[in-house]
Parts: structure tokens; sequence; C-alpha cells
């Protein structure tokens, strides 16, 4: 799990139309270091599951603030006692290391 400490220290870059989204080899690599994260075409996701509404809420919040002091907004899907979070980068039509920053910095805040 060091690397995805590693991963979630690294700052987001911003993303430029006409650069290219990672390619499968390197997403292949970042991916292993992200629990439970599945990649569908061009975006990774993950749900994340709690007790009841309120602890979704104050997870979705986190989140909000991650998102925000990041500049790098996932899509969120939340439920009663679920949140399922969607990264891609929308400026390359793809995947780019900023999606696996945010993600692992949303594991590190589910696991505190």
């Amino acid at each position: 799990m060091n690397q995805l400490c590693d991963l979630a220290q690294k700052q987001c870059k911003p993303c430029e139309r006409g650069v290219a989204p990672l390619p499968q080899s390197e997403i292949d690599v970042l991916i292993q270091h992200l629990s439970g994260w599945q990649q569908y075409d061009h975006l990774i996701s993950k749900k994340f599951l709690f007790k009841d509404y309120y602890q979704t809420m104050a997870f979705v919040n986190a989140v909000a603030w991650v998102s925000h002091c990041k500049d790098h907004h996932p899509e969120l899907f939340v439920t009663f006692n679920s949140c399922r979070i969607e990264y891609t980068t929308h400026a390359i039509h793809g995947l780019s290391e900023n999606d696996f920053i945010c993600a692992a910095q949303v594991e590190a805040l589910f696991k505190s």
C-alpha cells in the first residue's frame, strides 16, 4: 500500500486539450494501487458503503472538499448508505494521472 500513499501525496496538474489520455499499460499499473477500483472504458469507479445516511453525506462532503481543492471533480452517485464515485478527465476524453491521484486521496479519506 506504500504506492497508494505515494499516489495520494502527489499534486494534480492541469490537463490541456490535445494531451493524450494515459495508455492502457500505465492505467493497468496505477489501478493496482487502488483497492476495489475498476476501470470502465475511459473512467475508473468504486462504490463505497456506509452504515447510514449521515456517514454517507459526511463522506460526500469530504470528497467535495478534496475535489474543490484539486480542481478535479468526479461524478457522484449517492444513496442512503452508499456513494459510487467515477473519475475521468473530460478535457482529454480519457484517464489522466489526476484521476488516480484523486482516487487515492478518496481512499485515504475513507480509511481515516
